[in-house]
């Protein structure tokens, strides 16, 4: 079904050649000549993309400016003050500010609509484009008015996915988003591409949903395509709508690449004809010779229904794998999510739901960028129609991704239709990938054509004793499963023909709702501020030597974002920075923020000169440390992690922390570049460790001439003490670093380097 190569390889004329010792002679036969295979790097769609937007003038060296970008109601404000901070003063490129997170969210009273009542005043001072409530979930919205063949777009969502239309999308922390709009660049090594070659066509039954886990499955724990662009060509890519594509496309994200870019074709120019810009297609392919760092091939024939099992999108099997051994497979996922929650007063029981050898789930979820699109809803209703899921537990709620794709379901009937099998129907809400909507009863399963089934994001709360589980599935087999009453069945056993009507763009409700500001900004215009929008808190530059006190530890193979700030109804704090730190590895680590709360107040007893006289007895005990005073140091706190960052691009992950006084993470390896990037703007030293980790919860962690060592460029082996009786040397490293991204550290955050 899916392969992956196990070296680098050329795509010459159509055929593939490893990159080996006999790649030479093979492309001199084919009549390549040297100087072309040199430059074979330059053959790939995303080269050509990247370089387009370079202005650095090194081809390795990236300094991107993008073409548009994107921002949602749980990151705008933030980032809107940072730059606002900073200096902006206009909007240099259209920035859509969307509204389909917290739309639904009634925590906090009046805080959700004020941040919406920020946006749209954000929008008519700096020239932005805004989307109410309702309209639209922010990669739909951007697919249907902005994606466009060649085009790079950023967003401050990880989902930030468009190759299908084109365009390479990334999707980065709130600090890379400020940084555009202050006319400055994304700074990136070139990097390496790898394609995902496509053949055949897929079974009536199988949708993108079922082809994206199967190749995240494929590739997520191996690091295949980690921080690289997976660039979709071959046959194959032919057979797939286009909305099938952009399906597969969203959940890229998921194996953890930096962007994808997909060729370009005559259902490329027809969806963008539809949605009225045709003159935003270029055909975009491979050169005759282009070299890529791996080949994943997928034969799409040969792909069955997936499913994603709690509580990672990489824990996939096929259904009938899984049917043929539930207790087996649901037991090891037991197992699994019992440490991965590590709370033992809950238990995610899923081998009770068996019966009669089947497996009996308790909801399903079409919805958002990657399940709520018009022909994934068309074909749901199809499967279903003239069945229903019944009147007990189980139900199924269906969320079309915007109005547009809800008004065209509405004229042809198909959601009167599902409504008449019993589902309901919902406006355009991100609520269901996040833990803001249809959170399960305790104990329960959900199956969701969304895009993210970690731990609690449905929204339960393991430390109040609840606990949930999320399978990721098409909505073709929800459908499915709905039909056979909630047991779980592939939609490979409905006898049905896919038919999907063609699809009619109405973009009335857009120019009746959507304010369209772009170049348009009054810029003496107010800010509308509530409440709870709160500026950012000082921030102090790097001091000469950090003095690190470890205030979280945690050894699972893999922390995700949610679990270092949770999403759902926490988000709502989301413009306070303050009251949302409050939630700051909440479900991890409950004793977490007390813990740095104690360290920030040791950090503010040594500015006012109140110290601990024998704690600086064990700094001084450090050789080359006997003359160190309390005013030579600074304190934080940091988290130890072996891999942290994997999932959202959600800054707070970051920034959280920093308003609680850290000073830095060390991990074994950041899981995604977007976290790791979002440490630096927050000025958090973003080290690793390699070999056995010498310290513990609550130890503390002396590296002295932090600051000298950054300012020199000295990184890769910097000297760094555990304190106690007798202090033990150990030694870290950072990854190769920016030029700004030096500075940003040692002024201590974006603002402040910005501010300089």
């Amino acid at each position: 079904m899916i392969q992956c190569s196990k070296t680098g390889m050329y795509y010459a004329r159509g055929q593939w050649v490893p990159a080996d010792e006999q790649a030479a002679a093979a492309l001199a036969a084919q009549g390549f000549t040297a100087e072309q295979v040199d430059k074979a790097r330059e053959g790939t769609i995303a080269w050509g993309i990247l370089q387009a937007h370079n202005h650095s003038g090194d081809a390795e060296a990236l300094k991107l400016k993008f073409d548009a970008m994107a921002s949602h109601d749980i990151t705008f404000v933030g980032i809107v003050q940072t730059a606002r901070a900073s200096g902006m003063t206009r909007f240099p490129m259209p920035y859509v500010l969307t509204n389909c997170h917290n739309s639904l969210c009634a925590v906090g009273g009046t805080i959700n609509e004020d941040d919406h009542v920020f946006g749209l005043s954000a929008a008519k001072k700096y020239g932005g484009i805004y989307v109410p409530p309702h309209m639209a979930v922010i990669h739909q919205y951007m697919r249907e008015m902005h994606a466009g063949c060649g085009r790079m777009i950023l967003g401050s969502d990880s989902h930030t996915r468009y190759g299908a239309l084109g365009t390479m999308a990334i999707g980065e922390g709130g600090g890379e988003l400020a940084k555009q709009l202050l006319g400055r660049t994304y700074d990136v090594a070139r990097p390496g591409v790898v394609a995902v070659y496509l053949t055949g066509a897929p079974v009536p039954g199988v949708g993108p949903q079922d082809v994206a886990l199967a190749i995240i499955g494929a590739v997520f724990k191996n690091g295949y395509v980690k921080n690289k662009v997976m660039e979709f060509i071959g046959p194959g890519v032919a057979s797939l709508p286009l909305e099938y594509r952009s399906g597969v496309d969203v959940m890229t994200t998921e194996t953890t690449c930096l962007s994808s870019i997909w060729v370009t074709d005559e259902a490329t120019r027809k969806y963008l004809a539809v949605h009225g810009r045709e003159a935003d297609y270029k055909p975009l392919a491979p050169a005759e010779l282009a070299y890529y760092d791996g080949v994943v091939t997928v034969e799409l024939d040969k792909v069955r229904p997936m499913i994603a099992l709690p509580m990672h999108p990489s824990n996939v099997y096929t259904i009938e794998e899984l049917n043929a051994n539930l207790a087996d497979i649901l037991h090891k996922c037991e197992e699994d999510c019992r440490a991965l929650v590590g709370n033992d007063k809950v238990h995610l029981d899923l081998v009770s739901k068996i019966e009669n050898g089947r497996l009996r789930v308790d909801q399903g979820v079409i919805a958002g960028c990657a399940g709520g699109t018009y022909s994934n809803i068309c074909e749901a209703a199809q499967i279903l129609k003239g069945h229903t899921g019944g009147c007990g537990e189980y139900a199924l709620s269906v969320y079309p991704s915007s109005q547009p794709t809800m008004m065209a379901l509405s004229r042809l009937g198909i959601l009167t239709d599902l409504m008449a099998s019993g589902a309901t129907i919902r406006t355009a809400f991100c609520g269901p990938c996040f833990g803001a909507g249809d959170v399960p009863a305790n104990g329960a399963l959900s199956i969701r054509h969304t895009t993210r089934n970690f731990p609690s994001r449905e929204g339960a709360k393991p430390g109040a004793g609840q606990i949930a589980g999320v399978a990721l599935m098409d909505a073709r087999s929800i459908a499915a499963t709905t039909r056979a009453g909630g047991i779980l069945t592939p939609a490979t056993d409905i006898d049905y023909t896919p038919n999907v009507p063609e699809y009619e763009f109405d973009r009335s409700s857009y120019d009746a709702r959507v304010y369209f500001g772009y170049g348009k900004g009054n810029y003496d215009e107010a800010l509308r501020l509530g409440p709870n929008i709160k500026d950012w808190p000082a921030i102090d530059p790097m001091g000469d030597n950090l003095l690190l006190r470890v205030a979280s530890y945690i050894t699972d193979p893999v922390t995700t974002t949610d679990e270092l700030i949770p999403s759902g109804e926490t988000s709502s704090y989301r413009s306070n920075p303050l009251g949302l730190a409050e939630f700051t590895l909440s479900r991890k680590d409950p004793a977490y923020v007390g813990r740095a709360k104690e360290i920030r107040d040791l950090e503010a007893g040594r500015k006012a000169g109140q110290a601990d006289g024998a704690l600086l007895a064990q700094v001084q005990a450090v050789p080359g440390c006997e003359n160190l005073t309390w005013k030579d140091l600074a304190i934080g706190s940091t988290i130890y992690a072996v891999k942290p960052g994997d999932g959202s691009a959600r800054e707070q992950a970051a920034s959280c922390q920093r308003v609680l006084g850290a000073a830095a993470n060390i991990a074994v390896e950041y899981a995604t570049k977007r976290y790791r990037s979002n440490l630096i703007n927050w000025g958090m030293v973003p080290f690793q460790l390699e070999g056995p980790t010498p310290f513990g919860l609550g130890d503390w962690v002396l590296v002295p001439g932090i600051r000298a060592a950054l300012e020199s460029g000295a990184i890769q082996d910097i000297p760094a003490w555990v304190l106690g009786s007798e202090p033990r040397a150990f030694t870290l490293h950072i990854a190769p670093l920016t030029a700004d991204e030096w500075q940003i550290l040692l002024d201590g955050c974006l603002i402040n380097y910005y501010k300089h």
